[in-house]
């Protein structure tokens, strides 16, 4: 049965669904008289001790009460707008533990390569986009995925003759490498004499000339000469962003971006164009301003909260940047890079954790999870005690014995599960079949106790809660080549996916007590 199929059945299953998108479930009846009420359904409520009700009443813009269809329509008035679910499921609205949502909102408009299968779409798919575009304008997004035809990596004379008058940088979809043409270099002032920085690799040919291919820091030399989207472009992809998430069940999302994304929200906040609810995570480095920030303002309100830092340790599986103990096993001489000292890494956190901020990290490979599980524990025992929520973002590739750090520590395990039937395809080729075995390891960390947080890492991935879902449950990859499921023995249940992208996705954002459940 192939995963499109099985797909539909699980949306049959869990979803004849529809999602009351804005709505918190909360304990306690409002004094106000509930004034819409759903009956007749079959409610997951994430609350372990009353799991399945088949009403809900709401008052305003929270839920108030859940109970039996006879106990919630004598809490409703006179009035109340009565809604028979007919038996449909209802869920608490998703939350996406991980997205970068403008970014995902532009990528909707972008040159579209995620499933260009071979060289040859890849590069067709360019020449269409570039006929369109006006001279001079850059493209951008792409999303390629160079192991769908072979592993190979793009090259700028692939597709030089074809943009003569149009840059190009197109990313990798993991966002940790980027083909540019010769156009882009000549713009950047890149030449074969352009020195590789300290945590990106320039790929050069066997002349030394690059290639067009930069990764991680690297890609810093092409993207600061690309110019910026306008401020009207920046709204539009927010809107479409809200738009598309909100088809998909989503009410609230965890944002890794930068400050400027910071002031799009708070703009379109204060215009009262926010449909969806925000948490907004800013770079590490510049803990010391969320701090001041923070002081000043607070954190935000229910629609917008600015509370992370967000920080990276190393790069991705894809493009050969993520960081292992031990050599990749089809490039024998590699294990990966740090994007970020570990005394960099460790000072950033510190300071933050100082004054209550709480540390977000993305960290894939088992040696960078290693490294930053350490970074943690120590910055734990010097500072003292207290409620931080340290978060791992990813967790993918993990040392056995750290998978039970995880619960030790408290860390939250911020996990993106349509990673790994994507990257199940190809993921033994690149570190073997033992290093597989605690890959996307849902199963073994939440028996060793640890909070697992779903996401999507849209752009990266696309930000359909069902897919993650059916991802976690099942982990047959997207070439339908394991239908007993990748790491089979790394399976959970729906009912913890569901949990993951609701009451544990709020736990990892300090909101448990408003949404979720």
């Amino acid at each position: 049965m192939s995963i499109k199929t099985e797909f539909s059945l699980l949306i049959s299953f869990l979803l004849s669904i529809f999602f009351l998108a804005s709505l918190f479930f909360c304990q306690g009846i409002d004094t106000k008289k509930p004034s819409m009420g759903v009956i007749n359904a079959k409610i997951w409520t994430g609350n372990s001790d009353q799991p399945w009700a088949e009403a809900i009443a709401v008052a305003g813009d929270k839920i108030v009460a859940v109970g039996s269809t006879a106990e919630i329509q004598l809490l409703l008035n006179d009035n109340a707008r009565i809604i028979d679910a007919e038996e449909m499921m209802i869920t608490p609205g998703f939350i996406d533990a991980h997205v970068h949502f403008i970014e995902g909102g532009l990528r909707l408009a972008s040159v579209q390569l995620r499933d260009a299968g071979t060289r040859e779409e890849f590069v067709r798919r360019i020449r269409e986009y570039a006929q369109h575009s006006e001279p001079g304008s850059w493209i951008t997004g792409g999303d390629w995925d160079h192991s769908l035809w072979g592993g190979e990596l793009p090259a700028a004379q692939w597709i030089d003759h074809l943009t003569p008058n149009n840059p190009v940088w197109i990313n990798r979809l993991d966002g940790h490498m980027a083909l540019a043409n010769n156009l882009a270099m000549t713009k950047a002032g890149i030449t074969a004499d352009t020195p590789d920085i300290k945590g990106g690799t320039i790929v050069r040919d066997k002349n030394g000339n690059p290639t067009g291919i930069f990764k991680d820091n690297a890609m810093a030399l092409i993207g600061q000469v690309v110019p910026e989207p306008t401020q009207q472009q920046k709204d539009s992809a927010l809107f479409a962003a809200i738009e598309y998430v909100s088809q998909q069940g989503i009410t609230s999302v965890h944002h890794m971006g930068s400050w400027e994304d910071v002031a799009i929200f708070e703009r379109n906040y204060r215009q009262g164009k926010l449909k969806t609810r925000i948490f907004a995570s800013v770079p590490i480095s510049s803990w010391e301003k969320l701090h001041d920030r923070i002081q000043q303002q607070g954190t935000g309100n229910p629609w917008l909260r600015v509370g992370g830092l967000k920080g990276f340790a190393d790069g991705s599986l894809g493009s050969h940047t993520a960081a292992f103990f031990e050599a990749y096993t089809d490039v024998p001489h590699d294990s990966g890079l740090m994007v970020n000292s570990t005394e960099d890494l460790y000072q950033w956190i510190s300071d933050g954790d100082k004054v209550g901020l709480q540390a977000i990290i993305h960290a894939i490979g088992d040696r960078a999870n290693h490294l930053i599980l350490n970074i943690f524990e120590r910055v734990a025992r010097e500072n003292g005690e207290r409620d931080r929520r340290f978060r791992i973002e990813h967790a993918q590739h993990l040392s056995r014995s750290d998978i039970r750090r995880f619960g030790q520590l408290n860390v939250i395990a911020s996990m993106q599960p349509y990673h790994a039937i994507d990257d199940g395809r190809w993921a033994e080729r690149m570190i073997g079949a033992e290093r597989i075995k605690t890959t996307y390891a849902f199963r073994s960390l939440i028996d060793a106790g640890a909070t697992v947080a779903f996401g999507s890492d849209w752009y990266v991935a696309p930000p359909i809660p069902l897919l993650g879902i059916y991802a976690a449950v099942t982990r047959r990859t997207l070439d339908d080549k394991n239908p007993d499921g990748w790491v089979p023995e790394q399976k959970i249940s729906v009912e913890e996916a569901l949990r993951a992208y609701t009451i544990d996705a709020a736990f990892a954002l300090f909101e448990e007590k408003i949404k979720g459940s």
